[in-house]
């Protein structure tokens, strides 16, 4: 890449919402269709939300659209995708086949802007849950097999960048870990609940953002799924101080851009060093 340093100390990044139903092509294609919007508005980041490529009637439509690591029709997509759009892309989630039939691996996988994968994460923490004073309930774990327990942050011109997916966003410990390895960029590609995200996802987004001084990209699912699930949109894009600069405002595909002021986040650090006061490993 030609830019230098000085010219990426503000980059516009792009959070995908989508309402991602129950095949992969149609999916894929609107996919295509939100990324090639978000390059056009400016765009040099742009994360899709998890499950982005299938949203099946049952939960076990995901095994017959499993894939080889590196190679399959979904990672042919964001690659081909990423190097036409000049996009880096981060995509989650795709399953990915695992050792076990009957489960996949979620995985998170970045494409740089020629379209090379630089980075797989597979999600840590798996949504095994029941609604409280609910028959609704969840277990990802029947058809997911969860990553290793292995925070990651990566390298790209716009700063460092740690990935989580979902459900992690309960877990404090998995973005402090990410700060402390350098992540400026969190990107956290979710299919929260409607129930769920009716009650905790602004507050959960905004305090990963606020205790880690990070910006954070969460893309969201959102709307009627073919399962008859219900996911709670409001894509969100905060700030390292907490304050939302861009939000979904629909249950529809949608993409919603923010620009990110890296030397503001330095400042914020620097003037406000909550990461360097902290007493308990």
């Amino acid at each position: 890449m030609s830019d230098t340093r000085a010219a990426l100390e503000t980059v516009r990044v792009a959070a995908i919402q989508m309402n991602s139903r129950g095949e992969v092509d149609p999916n894929l294609a609107r996919a295509g269709d939100l990324l090639r919007d978000a390059a056009r508005r400016g765009a040099r980041l742009a994360v899709l939300p998890e499950n982005f490529a299938l949203m099946g009637a049952h939960e076990t439509d995901k095994l017959r659209e499993a894939e080889p690591d590196g190679d399959g029709p979904i990672q042919d997509f964001l690659a081909r995708t990423a190097a036409e759009t000049g996009l880096w892309i981060a995509a989650g989630t795709l399953p990915i086949a695992s050792p076990e039939p009957d489960r996949v691996y979620p995985a998170l996988c970045v494409y740089d802007d020629t379209g090379t994968r630089v980075a797989r994460y597979d999600k840590i923490h798996l949504f095994d849950v029941g609604m409280p004073d609910s028959a609704e309930a969840y277990r990802e774990s029947a058809t997911f097999m969860a990553g290793a327990n292995a925070p990651m942050v990566i390298d790209s011109p716009f700063g460092r960048i740690g990935l989580s997916i979902c459900y992690d966003l309960r877990f404090p410990e998995l973005y402090r870990a990410l700060a402390a390895d350098g992540a400026e960029i969190i990107v956290a590609p979710s299919a929260f609940t409607h129930t769920t995200g009716t009650a905790h996802w602004h507050l959960l987004t905004r305090a990963r953002a606020v205790e880690n001084l990070a910006t954070m990209i969460a893309p969201n699912q959102a709307g009627h799924h073919a399962s008859g699930r219900r996911t709670y949109g409001h894509s969100l894009i905060c700030d390292p101080w907490g304050q939302v600069q861009a939000e979904a405002r629909s249950e529809a595909n949608e993409v919603v851009i923010a620009d990110i002021d890296r030397s503001r986040a330095a400042r914020l650090r620097e003037g406000f060093p909550c990461l360097s006061h902290r007493r308990l490993a």
